[in-house]
């Protein structure tokens, strides 16, 4: 696996409270969005950081919202193609990490998977996902 990250996703009990602390309190650059989008993106230095609500990203994974298996926070990889997907998922396997949500077609036009580490950390490996403008 190539040693990036892209894209820190925390999921947030309250979309409009999270949106205001990072972009007002903390000043970070807030990228454009539809309306209604329950995600939002602001623009790093080398990567995003993402926030969406807490119970539709346990959603995406597939794990309860409470906790239980779950801290909030998944981080993403992206790769080049579908195969590069598979590939690094067996990859996380075969280094001791755990497939939590297989490759798979998602809901967002991509492709995708999670894999969580030995500490229970928790990656998604997606093509294609998000790419800058």
């Amino acid at each position: 696996m190539d040693p990036r990250i892209t894209v820190v996703t925390l999921g947030v009990a309250d979309l409009d409270t999270s949106i205001q602390f990072y972009r007002d309190g903390l000043g970070l650059p807030l990228r454009e969005r539809e309306p209604d989008s329950d995600i939002v993106f602001f623009t790093l230095e080398g990567t995003w950081l993402a926030l969406y609500p807490r119970e539709l990203l346990a959603e995406d994974v597939t794990v309860p919202a409470d906790g239980e298996g779950f801290s909030g926070v998944t981080i993403a990889h992206n790769v080049s193609t579908k195969s590069a997907v598979e590939a690094v998922l067996e990859e996380a396997a075969v280094a001791g990490g755990r497939i939590v949500k297989p490759a798979q077609e998602v809901f967002w036009g991509g492709y995708s998977g999670y894999f969580s580490d030995p500490d229970g950390h928790l990656w998604e490996v997606a093509y294609p996902m998000l790419t800058e403008e």
